[in-house]
């Protein structure tokens, strides 16, 4: 993987299972089944992203007997889903989407905020390039404790004032810096500087502000 920030490009599914809006509600869960996932891209045309439909679409039909009285009282549009035969009838639309080019930590954002577990990735005309998941967001944290511990050296520590000297050890993903760094303001930019590095798990300090014994 390259250095910090990764993109989404860089953890993505690039082969995605979609279905077009004529799919038929089993269709849907049969594909949802074979291919272990929870939600799929909803396609029409040359392939462009019209909406998505996840688990949580398509358990109303469960949930929600028709013909019990007691569910009169239920949104409508729970009802509505739990009437649908097809992907256009359940899906939820417009599609929640990121693109490639677009950050690790932004598309986690996306997740969190509209509380999604995948999110389809389109380009710039909104056509499916592929399909990113909470799991794929976690890779970055798969990064070897020497590849993060170089990149905190080569982007981080290695732009400190020639007074700082600074070393950095990474075990498990928790990164240690320890050494002596004279200017005490320094200390928590350097430490944001390297828990923004991709794969970092957390960041501890053992650093002092008293100056290098001489050689």
């Amino acid at each position: 993987m390259p250095d910090s920030p990764h993109t989404v490009s860089d953890v993505m599914t690039h082969t995605a299972v979609a279905v077009g809006r004529r799919a038929t509600y089993k269709e849907i869960v049969e594909l949802m089944e074979q291919w272990k996932v929870s939600a799929l891209p909803v396609l029409e045309g040359e392939g462009r992203v019209i909406g998505v439909v996840s688990e949580a679409d398509l358990l109303p039909k469960e949930e929600y007997r028709l013909d019990d009285p007691a569910q009169a009282d239920r949104p409508l549009s729970d009802l509505a889903k739990a009437r649908a035969v097809s992907a256009e009838e359940l899906m939820s639309s417009p599609a929640v989407t990121v693109h490639a080019s677009a950050t690790v930590a932004e598309a986690a954002r996306i997740m969190a905020r509209r509380r999604v577990k995948r999110l389809p990735v389109v380009d710039g005309v909104g056509l499916l390039e592929g399909v990113v998941s909470r799991s794929d967001l976690l890779k970055v944290f798969l990064r070897p404790d020497e590849t993060i511990a170089d990149e905190i050296r080569r982007t981080v520590i290695e732009h400190q004032p020639p007074t700082a000297h600074v070393e950095v050890s990474v075990t498990d993903g928790v990164v240690t810096l320890h050494g002596n760094l004279r200017d005490r303001a320094l200390v928590s930019l350097l430490a944001r500087a390297a828990r923004a590095v991709e794969g970092v798990v957390d960041v501890r300090l053992s650093l002092n502000n008293q100056a290098p014994p001489a050689p």
